[in-house]
């Protein structure tokens, strides 16, 4: 708890799997990637990010986080790119995501949006993000908006994912850390614990059932050469 100063640790209450989780699961730490949108060196989604994973990590989860310095643009480099690779294999590798981004301009950055451009629906046969987890996070430089969380929220449906109700938003950003990078106590802070803490609940609830959750008749009455044509074809 060292690492969580400010955390009450009599009401940081540990999240048994047994009450969430499908019955032939097997406890392992949940799989959580972390994506932040911006390259500054003192990044304030990067610092909630990092908030978050502390808050994961403490919960029992195997938290990783993907770093963008250096990841091209998407389609400015073909999908070999070392980068590229990185992200993608992280997103495979993941049962649950964060995603955090300042909102620039009204919307996410554009470090978050070229991330997510570069996981596809379908990677080899593989889905990287369907029936997978997800919550959202956004910093402001001035007074508290949602537009960023919001759009993340439909990107998270297109990509198939289960966006968790809950989300975290900080006015203010740069007023809200200290100089050692961590976040002061405050409601903004605890809205964090409480994102995260929903997170672990909905990714025990839905890894067991994800391929349940998301098989659908269109997809089983569609023969592999009826798909493979379909998605080739040059024109409708």
């Amino acid at each position: 708890m060292t690492d969580l100063p400010n955390i009450d640790p009599d009401q940081l209450q540990p999240i048994d799997f047994r009450e969430y989780a499908s019955g032939d699961d097997d406890g392992h730490a949940p799989r959580i990637l972390i994506l932040h949108g911006s390259l500054r060196a003192r990044s304030y989604s990067r610092l909630v990010a990092e908030e978050a994973g502390r808050l994961l990590a403490h919960w029992g989860a195997e938290v990783r986080h993907f770093d963008p310095t250096g990841l091209p643009l998407p389609d400015g480099a073909a999908a070999d790119n070392p980068k590229v690779v990185e992200l993608r294999e992280l997103a495979t590798w993941s049962e649950g995501m964060v995603w955090s981004s300042p909102e620039r301009h009204g919307a996410m950055s554009a470090v978050m949006k070229a991330q997510i451009d570069w996981i596809p629906l379908s990677l080899g046969g593989v889905r990287p993000t369907q029936g997978k987890t997800l919550a959202v996070c956004q910093v402001c430089g001035g007074s508290q908006s949602f537009n960023a969380v919001n759009q993340m929220r439909i990107l998270g449906r297109w990509m198939r994912m289960v966006t968790i109700p809950n989300q975290s938003s900080v006015p203010r950003a740069w007023d809200e850390f200290d100089e050692a990078g961590r976040m002061r106590p405050s409601p903004l802070y605890l809205r964090i614990v409480d994102v995260m803490e929903e997170l672990m609940k909905f990714t025990y609830m839905v890894r067991g059932r994800s391929a349940a959750l998301t098989d659908r008749y269109s997809e089983r009455v569609e023969s592999a050469s009826q798909l493979s044509k379909r998605v080739n074809q040059s024109r409708l």
